[in-house]
């Protein structure tokens, strides 16, 4: 219609006025007569539908899909102009579906009619009509439902009326009526028959042959239409063509709410209800609704920050947690912990999350409080609308089939849109898309609610969907004056072939389109160098990417394998900073790993997601915090029981105080994990804090009486580190410590570190939660010492404690595995260092020099940044390339056959 109003406008046709059939009824009735709209109508069936009793269909009438079914099915009847109430006698579906009717028609709005209602009032103003209305012409209509049949036949007896058939069929109730029938000769456009590879390759073409026709001056963007039986089957291709080729496409039929950010807002706010709490979730629907009028608006933009970057917090008992210790004060809590992070900004955000957080945990019982809280403008319409069209608990299910207008003008844009929308809207330039077998036309299917034996489809239906696409098709042959373009495609989304439609029968010859062919017109930029090697080639990227690919497969090193010029200043950089253990191990074993992680700060992504178990690295940080603590209880009770002396800590200790200690501590441990760190179910969850119970009483008690009136220190900071809890430390923890004649500097947190009575000697304790290492052969143990670069803590720990109280101190280094019972003392510390010291020159000298280059450690199964190697890595690139890598490395590379 709104192209008549624009040719009307363009006309100036002073008091026209276009309107459709259930408009020009409502005029007719009088007052404020309004016609049934969809939404009231599924809003009133949502309303009605728990209360009203419907037989056999009640044990249905909560399950997703009910309220558009029965919408379905009474617009059909009413249509169809049945009398539900007259039939209800005939089945108890009819009597259900009366019933709802019943309660649906008092539900509605003074002054709003449905169909049969609306044409029965206007009836009763026929003598109005001359007046009111004038002359009518109906336009565009190959035939009107049954219900508005009389009032058409009764209109024709009092004012002129002109059905303007144009080519198109005229229905054979119209014969010996009153009607003034207006016909014209069909057009006879240019057909061509066309199949593509798939539907997507359909979609291309077709905007293909659009962007021709206008790049040609052949057509204006108006006068051009691409058409389908089920747009909804193409949609997904149009939208991303749209983007990509900038042509302004007008989806008819509307585009699915989830292209806008309104919708995908409502969608991330089902997403947390449906699926539950988490970190993720709530992030993304607190991005989408940043500066909105919700809850969630009222929120800075760097609010975040204060919240645990890889906590999944997928309950509303871990915010809670994370809050209490967070605080909702915008300061840190009395103590002045650590852990007590200061909100962005200084604002108190803490109640509105706690807000946020009660009303997501309710799920989709609470749907409609939430989406008032936290959705507002259009976000919120969309909300309202997806429960008004099914339960709640279908929300991701009905958003996903809600449509939009897409804001688009159809009078001035090319146009995608059901068949049916353009037989009755013609324009010049047509495509029309699906033409396979079972798709164009449909077959016959039966009324979700009044199958065939209760109403018979003819009655109900009086124009089946397979008869609507045959007229449909003929219709848009008939009105198309210029160019129609038939297309097909030759197999589905999964590969299997398909069949041409009936309709094609009698016309031209099929034009076999390969998708890999270069097109006359290109439909975007990429469309054209994806079609065009040629051209494509000689871009600079094109040219980069070739180059790295055959750089790839030779032996020798290349920049695409990591060389860089010597004495890069972000090398230097990198070096300069302070180093960890752990940061040297990856130096030594994969130097273009080390560059991309402590270099350019990349990290593996974290999926967030709720593990079934604690991951190794996660075990052990829970198995060290506990340690932690139990060992400062013990120390702290030794210091208060021996009135100021150090005998009586861990050192001292009983069996049974060294299990009370750890239980204590593993609770606490459990609590402020659970505050911010991913948590099993909880029967696993007891059985792993159970474990952690068992590895730190063994690693507790397993080095006591060592050294003589020893004083304990854990997770002791060095090297500029701050102090994880408030808890003594034996040195300056600011103080630098440089491994001598490497320039590098190390810091880091020792997992123990006692210290006998008499300062004179220290040992130096690493736990280790995994099981030993198999370096030996025939299964037996064999201990190492660097295990190939791998383990550095013993030594690098050894020589900063050293450092930092002394050379006249005696140090002991050890790894200490509690599950296995095993401890791998250093025998030879002086002589382990020389050689780390040694490796890592060497390898501080091959980065500076340009060799950030793979090491055996690259694309292992513990290399968290793998997937930035080539593809497939292990078969192929680090075959090639291990060898001249090993050689560009030099001396760096020998620590890897260490023992």
């Amino acid at each position: 219609m709104r192209g008549q109003r624009l040719r009307a406008a363009r006309t100036r046709a002073q008091g026209v006025q276009i309107v459709d059939i259930e408009q020009l009824a409502a005029r007719l009735a009088g007052g404020f007569i309004a016609p049934l709209d969809d939404d009231t109508l599924r809003a009133a069936i949502q309303a009605v539908l728990p209360g009203t009793p419907l037989g056999e269909l009640d044990t249905i009438k909560d399950l997703p899909g009910m309220v558009g079914a029965a919408a379905d099915t009474l617009r059909k009847a009413w249509r169809a102009g049945i009398d539900l109430q007259a039939r209800a006698g005939d089945h108890a579906r009819l009597a259900a579906m009366a019933a709802l009717e019943r309660a649906v028609l008092a539900q509605l709005p003074p002054g709003m009619l449905h169909p049969p209602a609306l044409a029965a009032a206007a009836q009763a103003r026929l003598a109005h009509a001359p007046a009111l209305l004038g002359r009518v012409d109906v336009d565009g209509l190959a035939d009107l439902p049954p219900c508005w049949r009389p009032l058409l036949l009764a209109l024709a007896a009092v004012l002129p009326l002109r059905w303007l058939a144009g080519p198109r069929p005229v229905p054979a109730w119209l014969d010996g009526s009153a009607v003034a029938v207006e016909r014209s000769a069909p057009c006879a456009p240019a057909r061509s028959v066309v199949s593509a590879a798939t539907a997507q390759h359909e979609a291309i073409e077709a905007m293909r042959w659009a962007r021709a026709l206008l790049a040609s001056g052949q057509a204006r963007p108006e006068e051009i239409a691409i058409a389908a039986v089920t747009p909804a089957d193409y949609d997904d291709h149009f939208l991303a063509l749209r983007s990509d080729s900038g042509l302004d496409l007008h989806f008819v039929h509307g585009v699915t709410v989830a292209a806008s950010r309104d919708g995908q807002a409502a969608a991330a706010l089902a997403d947390v209800l449906l699926r539950g709490l988490s970190q993720a979730r709530l992030r993304r629907l607190a991005t989408l609704c940043a500066g909105g009028a919700g809850l969630l608006g009222q929120l800075p933009e760097n609010w975040t920050r204060a919240l645990p970057a890889d906590a999944p917090l997928s309950s509303a008992a871990a915010w809670t947690r994370l809050l209490d210790r967070l605080g909702t004060t915008g300061t840190t809590d009395a103590t002045g912990a650590t852990g007590a992070t200061e909100w962005p900004e200084a604002k108190a955000l803490g109640a509105t999350l706690r807000a946020v957080v009660a009303l997501l945990s309710r799920g989709h019982d609470g749907a409609a409080e939430a989406g008032e809280a936290l959705l507002g403008g259009r976000a919120l319409a969309i909300w309202r609308r997806a429960l008004l069209a099914g339960p709640a608990a279908a929300l991701d299910v009905t958003l996903a089939g809600l449509k939009q207008d897409d804001g688009l003008e159809a009078c001035v844009c090319a146009a995608w849109m059901p068949a049916s929308a353009l037989a009755s809207a013609p324009r010049r330039f047509v495509r029309l898309l699906g033409l396979n077998s079972s798709h164009w036309p449909r077959g016959r299917a039966e009324d979700r609610l009044l199958s065939e034996h209760i109403v018979p489809a003819a009655e109900l239906d009086p124009l089946p969907v397979a008869a609507a696409d045959r007229r449909d098709f003929g219709i848009i042959l008939a009105t198309t004056e210029s160019e129609v373009v038939l297309s097909r495609a030759r197999r589905d989304g999964e590969g299997r072939l398909l069949g041409r439609s009936p309709l094609l029968h009698g016309q031209p010859d099929e034009t076999y389109l390969r998708r890999n062919a270069a097109p006359a017109q290109a439909c975007s930029e990429g469309d054209r160098l994806l079609a065009r090697p040629d051209e494509f080639a000689r871009l600079p990227q094109a040219e980069a990417a070739q180059r790295c690919w055959l750089d790839w497969q030779r032996t020798e090193l290349t920049p695409h394998d990591g060389l860089v010029r010597a004495g890069h200043p972000a090398l230097a950089a990198v070096l300069a900073r302070p180093q960890s253990a752990s940061s040297l191990s990856r130096l030594l074993r994969n130097p273009l790993g080390y560059l991309w992680q402590y270099g350019l700060g990349w990290r593996a992504p974290e999926d967030g997601t709720e593990r079934l178990t604690l991951d190794p690295p996660s075990l052990g940080n829970l198995v060290h915090l506990t340690l932690d603590l139990a060992l400062q209880a013990l120390e702290a009770q030794g210091t208060q029981g021996t009135q100021g002396t150090e005998e009586g800590g861990l050192a001292a200790a009983s069996p049974q105080r060294i299990a009370a200690a750890v239980q204590a501590a593993a609770a606490e441990a459990a609590r402020q994990w659970e505050a911010g760190e991913a948590v099993p179910p909880a029967l696993i969850w007891r059985r792993t804090l159970e474990d952690v119970r068992a590895i730190s009483t063994t690693a507790l008690a397993a080095s006591q009486g060592r050294l003589p009136a020893a004083r304990a220190f854990g997770e002791v900071p060095f090297g500029g580190m701050a102090p994880k809890t408030g808890s003594a430390v034996p040195w300056d923890h600011q103080a630098s410590v440089e491994i001598p004649g490497t320039g590098l500097r190390i810091r880091g947190y020792i997992d123990r570190l006692d210290i006998s009575g008499d300062g004179r000697r220290a040992l130096v304790l690493d736990y280790k939660t995994g099981a030993v290492p198999d370096t030996g052969s025939e299964g037996k143990e064999k201990p190492f010492v660097l295990n190939g670069g791998k383990e550095l803590q013993r030594c690098l720990y050894a020589f900063a404690v050293r450092a930092l109280l002394g050379d006249g101190v005696e140090i002991s280094a050890a790894l200490l595995y509690p599950r296995d019972g095993v401890e791998l003392v250093l025998d030879d510390p002086q002589g382990t260092l020389d050689t780390v010291v040694a490796s890592l020159r060497a390898a501080r000298d091959a980065l500076l020099g340009g060799a950030t280059v793979i090491g055996i450690d690259s694309g292992s199964d513990y290399d968290d940044l793998g997937f930035a190697l080539p593809a497939n890595a292990k078969a192929g690139y680090l075959r090639r390339k291990l060898a001249a890598a090993t050689a560009r490395l030099g001396d760096a590379a020998r620590i890897w056959e260490a023992a």
